[in-house]
């Protein structure tokens, strides 16, 4: 069992495929409106609107993290 970072419900997450699914106690697939929100926000973000030095950092942190 875990906890869903956003409503702190009890989920537990089942692998469907390829991809991990959270679902509810009562067997229903968890998707609360603070989660669907955050990933909403994720997809929607430019690159352009970076500025060339936040990307030069996350890219950094990213190869740092590989090694």
């Amino acid at each position: 069992m875990a906890n869903c970072k956003f409503c702190s419900k009890d989920i537990t997450w089942l692998k469907d495929g390829r991809k991990f699914t959270p679902v509810e106690g009562d067997g229903t697939v968890h998707k609360c409106d603070q989660m669907m929100n955050s990933m909403k926000s994720i997809k929607s973000m430019e690159r352009s609107s970076l500025s060339p030095e936040e990307i030069k950092k996350y890219e950094e942190a990213i190869n740092k993290k590989k090694k």
